[in-house]
């Protein structure tokens, strides 16, 4: 499984991925965002953010690389340094399907994107991947699926699925919303021909957010590959917004608080890969200095202390604006 490869991997970097959810498309919902893009937010503009920024995580030792249909041009992007860097052959690429992005480049659309996880979506998206990311796609997941989504009972759909893993393709899921860990325990128990489906699972966990945590475990039990997003809340987890048990143990190490956030995932022993959503080169090497942090008890149980209720998470989530 191309997760292998990351699993093998020297550098402690390689543990930590780019997303690039806030690069591929204009509007997103992270805190500051406004302060990190250039003054343009032209396609051009963020296709040479993005470059640069995946020209420094290579570098850096970052060997994950996370996209979806609806994050703009993020495959395009994508698939642009990849053309331009045809030596780069250990990198481990993922995509998302299920959503469809419907901002047309602009960051006051009403809805910034569709979620649709039929068996029409997912063959329309999979065409769209496959002509922009060819045979470079390692893993493909159904992106934020929830307890009630079609996509865990449609047994067309896991034929479909099942017939990508044939081919090489690794299959997974993300899952969203305060019922995650429902969603996940879920996605364990879809088989099919006997075989189970999902190989890994993205999810969202942090400081804030660790509801996921126990399913999580179930998951890497089971032999799930454990990808973690929006480490940093959005946001909430780094520079001014950070709570002070964060800034306190960050002013203990020397780093920032974006470091601490990452780390505190870093240290589930379940967790294969936790995602960097930085906007820029600095933003991308801080976050990898998670890498070199050790929390000591004192501090483990302030960051503990501030987890919400998931509900609660969810709905400031819904409410950040996009920028």
């Amino acid at each position: 499984m191309p997760f292998a490869r990351l699993a093998a991997a020297t550098t402690p970097t390689a543990h930590i991925g780019l997303g690039l959810a806030a690069v591929g498309r204009p509007g997103y919902i992270t805190l500051g965002r406004e302060d990190d893009l250039p003054p343009s937010r032209s396609v051009e503009a963020l296709r040479e953010r993005t470059l640069e920024l995946l020209d420094a995580a290579y570098a850096l030792g970052v060997r994950y690389i996370d996209v979806a249909r609806s994050y703009g041009r993020s495959e395009e992007f994508l698939a642009d340094w990849l053309h331009a860097r045809p030596d780069n052959r250990d990198v481990v690429i993922g995509s998302k399907w299920g959503y469809t992005y419907t901002a047309d480049w602009r960051t006051d659309a009403d809805a910034h994107e569709v979620k649709d996880h039929s068996v029409a979506a997912y063959d329309r998206q999979r065409a769209e991947t496959a002509e922009l990311l060819g045979d470079r796609l390692d893993l493909y997941q159904i992106h934020s699926v929830t307890p009630e989504s079609p996509a865990l009972t449609d047994k067309e759909l896991h034929a479909r699925l099942a017939d990508l893993a044939d081919q090489g393709v690794t299959v997974g899921l993300s899952v969203s919303g305060p019922e995650q860990a429902a969603a996940i325990r879920a996605a364990l128990d879809v088989t099919v021909r006997g075989e189970r489906l999902f190989r890994t699972v993205q999810a969202t966990y942090n400081a804030l957010e660790t509801s996921a945590g126990p399913a999580l475990a179930e998951a890497h039990d089971a032999g799930l590959t454990v990808l973690v997003k929006e480490a940093m809340a959005n946001g909430r987890l780094a520079g001014p917004h950070a709570p002070a048990a964060v800034r306190a143990a960050a002013e203990s190490v020397g780093l920032g608080c974006d470091a601490i956030a990452l780390a505190l995932v870093l240290r589930q022993p379940w967790t294969g890969v936790v995602l960097s959503g930085a906007a820029t080169s600095v933003q991308l090497v801080s976050n990898l200095h998670a890498t070199a942090v050790d929390l000591d008890a004192e501090h483990v149980d302030r960051l503990t202390e501030l987890a919400e209720e998931p509900a609660a998470y969810w709905s400031t989530r819904a409410a950040l604006p996009w920028h």
